[in-house]
């Protein structure tokens, strides 16, 4: 796959870091970094209050620090067992996994655990304060214990990957000492599943010495292996780690690559490492910005813009469920029927596609997904199975073992066919969101006509003249159905998507006939007096987290309420869906709160917001159901920008689902379809102005939200011509780089892009006090 556009991977934006003002105009776009240092620095304002702190030891991976960038991570909690004795510092690393496909993903080709060093004091632990600095990526604080205190600093190198902390010690601390211990290299899923006939755990690790560093190196049986490389260094009076995670496969050259890294990281003081690693992270927030009046939820989301960059880069692995911070899970993997989704959800509107995985590894391990089809239909076809290896490999099918695609009309395998092109929908966004051809042409198109292909093998017309899909599965319902929503669902979109992209491509597709004849002939969605049925079937009649017989209203937006009928159909299905306690999980609730956005109900979705955070979200912003999984909180960040602002259909909508207790709110540099930064900002419950930056020219409808007669202004403050679409929603012709500003007639406002004030004190994050 081509590198994406510059404007893909930088996306930066206009930073109106204060009050830019030229006859009530913007001044010339110019980076606001300049206001690291200053108190009236927005991003610096509200990053700050939103550090998580804790005054309590954290126990488990649900309370306590994560530092991460993507490959190498550490959680920080007590040692089990040992509370007031040690303190863990987990490292794990998404790229160490096994290497035996013939026990499957959850298996053979699983993610397995390194080991965590503990924090040794000489006395007992009596108490702690440390916060997580989101600004820098650093934890900091002190530990106390019966016998003095140790300051510390922590930091997982952004660029290095090497896990730094520098420990001062008072006079009774100065012997505390650092242990490793490796971990048995065998799947997490061992700890709540049987194992597979032959499967073994991997030999125990080897610890040596070389020239002052230390090493753990992991064989595995599969050839290659995994190294974690230490060097403790003192200066003055602190200690400082260094810690590196090497893998390699089938070859044994982990080794030498660890060592190499800790020995030139150690050679540097902390506050060195500590400079590029902060610098990368300063920038990196300053993409975007969002501030609104409910405390709480604006410091959860910059935690997810946290919490999304540690865990996800655009060469790193695709998140595996509970991303580089691996524990024991019965999900030791990569889940594509809807975890990968909801993960990068949040990359678009924040304006952060340098994390897009996804595109990158669909492109890059295109050749692995027709091997899980059956071989009949490898020619043509490709599928995702429900859990891969990062390089898409599901290995042996069957429920211990893995989940593979299955085919329509079977079982079994489970024929659960279309996880694939619902993970096309997210290179999709990635297209709509910067409108880069290269996605469109060179992943998006060819892998999503391969994956509709598969579909169109088993299409068959029925008596009623319709064409009608054999039994397939819809996650996680439970039963096969004919004509299963959450395929039609997917196949209506895919055919749509694939006429729409070889015309603007300028292709002539031989298989365009086909698209149309489905779009046009394809059964009706199933539905009963309740609403949206599973299938043909199965209707919808007991408690169910997932929304897979709910995706035409979100996120595919293939139906939005538009005639009478069809809003009552969905407030019914919705309303059906969440009414049955028991099975529901934190993501029904993100999943809830987005179709209640799309209706314009903002106090709707607030309250599902609110039962997330209740219900289901850790003192530190993580998530659990039977094991760590980090989807749910992540797609709340989405939820939150589908409140804020919405550009489905061509048509970029602002604040179209604010709830009342939100009268004021401040978005910057968010991202939209179409390529627009989008700057707007709500003060007493009215919209005061809206800002488009167009990227790439593409077509321009706005729904602003201004009462009244508007003025509509270009860059250097000159009258643009638009054109008024309906009411509230207007056309202006935007060329790339140019922007329009829309405010009420004659107003001049501040253009400042500020904090907002919140409504109410709130808890911190973490562990308070």
């Amino acid at each position: 796959m081509p590198s994406p556009s510059r404007r893909t991977v930088l996306a930066t934006g206009s930073a109106v870091g204060g009050a830019l003002l030229a006859g009530g105009m913007p001044a010339q776009a110019r980076a606001a970094d300049h206001a690291d240092t200053s108190d009236s620095d927005p991003w610096r304002t509200v990053l700050d209050d939103a550090d998580l702190v804790w005054q309590r030891m954290p126990k488990t991976w649900y309370e306590g620090p994560y530092l991460g960038n993507g490959f190498l991570g550490s959680g920080i909690y007590a040692e089990p067992g040992a509370e007031t004795k040690a303190v863990r510092f987990n490292v794990q690393h998404s790229e160490v996994q096994d290497h035996r496909p013939e026990f499957g993903s959850l298996f053979g080709l699983a993610r397995l655990p390194i080991g965590w060093f503990t924090l040794e004091p000489v006395g007992a632990i009596t108490g702690l304060d440390w916060r997580l600095g989101l600004r820098d990526a650093e934890l900091t604080g002190t530990l106390t214990t019966d016998k003095g205190t140790l300051t510390l600093r922590a930091l997982v190198h952004n660029s290095r990957s090497v896990l730094a902390v520098e420990v001062t010690p008072s006079e009774g601390e100065r012997d505390f000492r650092w242990v490793f211990h490796p971990a048995d290299a065998i799947s997490p899923r061992a700890d709540f599943k049987p194992l597979p006939d032959g499967y073994q755990g991997n030999p125990p690790a080897e610890v040596a010495e070389h020239d002052g560093v230390s090493t753990a190196v992991q064989p595995l049986l599969s050839g290659g292996q995994h190294v974690t490389a230490w060097r403790e260094r003192t200066r003055g009076g602190t200690r400082c780690l260094y810690v590196h995670v090497a893998h390699s496969y089938p070859k044994s050259t982990a080794l030498g690559r660890a060592l190499t890294t800790v020995r030139g990281a150690s050679a540097l003081p902390y506050d060195r490492l500590a400079g590029t690693h902060r610098a990368w992270w300063h920038a990196y927030y300053r993409k975007s910005f969002l501030s609104l009046p409910d405390a709480r939820i604006q410091r959860f989301y910059w935690i997810q813009l946290y919490k999304t960059a540690s865990a996800a880069r655009r060469d790193a692995p695709v998140m595996a469920t509970s991303g580089p911070w691996l524990e024991s899970t019965p999900w030791p993997n990569t889940w594509w029927n809807l975890n990968v989704q909801l993960e990068y959800w949040l990359i678009h509107g924040s304006n952060h596609l340098e994390l897009d995985a996804v595109t990158r590894a669909l492109s890059e391990f295109r050749g692995n997904l027709s091997k899980e089809v059956s071989d009949r239909y490898r020619a043509d076809s490709l599928g995702i199975p429900r859990t891969t290896d990062p390089h898409l490999v599901n290995g042996a099918a069957g429920t211990l073992t893995g989940y593979g695609v299955g085919i329509p009309g079977q079982d079994p395998p489970t024929p659960e066919v279309g996880n694939l092109t619902w993970a096309l929908h997210n290179v999709w966004l990635s297209y709509r969101h910067t409108m880069d051809e290269s996605i469109l042409r060179d992943v998006l198109f060819p892998l999503l006509r391969k994956a509709i292909n598969y579909y169109l093998h088993f299409l068959e017309p029925g008596a009623d003249g319709k064409l009608h899909l054999p039994a397939t599965f819809s996650p996680e319902y439970g039963g096969n159905s004919r004509d299963c929503n959450y395929d039609l669902m997917l196949l209506t979109w895919g055919c749509r998507t694939l006429l729409e992209s070889a015309e603007l491509l300028g292709i002539k597709d031989a298989l365009a006939p086909r698209w149309r004849e489905v779009l046009a002939q394809r059964a009706p969605y199933p539905t009963d007096a309740n609403g949206f049925m599973i299938g043909a079937d199965i209707p919808f009649a007991k408690s169910h987290r997932h929304y897979s017989h709910l995706l035409a209203v979100y996120p595919l937006y293939e139906l939005t309420g538009r005639t009478p009928d069809e809003l009552a159909l969905i407030e019914k299905s919705l309303a059906h869906w969440v009414g049955f306690e028991g099975a529901l999980q934190g993501y029904t609730f993100t999943g809830a709160a987005s179709m209640s956005a799309l209706l314009g109900k903002g106090e709707d979705a607030l309250t599902y917001l609110g039962q997330l955070m209740t219900r289901f979200i850790q003192p530190n912003t993580m998530y659990k159901e039977s094991g760590p999984v980090i989807e749910t909180p992540l797609s709340a960040a989405q939820s939150l920008h589908d409140m804020v602002c919405q550009s489905w259909g061509g048509v970029v909508r602002v604040f179209p689902a604010l709830p009342a207790a939100w009268a004021d709110l401040t978005v910057h540099d968010f991202r939209t379809q179409g390529a627009f930064l989008l700057s707007a900002v709500r003060g007493g419950g009215v919209t005061r102005w809206v800002r488009l930056v167009s990227e790439a020219g593409a077509p321009c409808v706005v729904r602003h939200g201004i009462a009244g007669a508007i003025d509509v202004r270009d860059g250097r403050g000159r009258p643009l011509r638009y054109r008024a679409v309906s009411d509230g929603t207007i056309q202006v012709a935007l060329r790339e780089d140019e922007s329009v500003l829309i405010t009420a007639r004659g107003e001049r406002p501040d253009l400042t892009i500020a904090p907002v004030r919140p409504n109410a004190d709130a808890p911190r994050w973490g562990l308070p006090a």
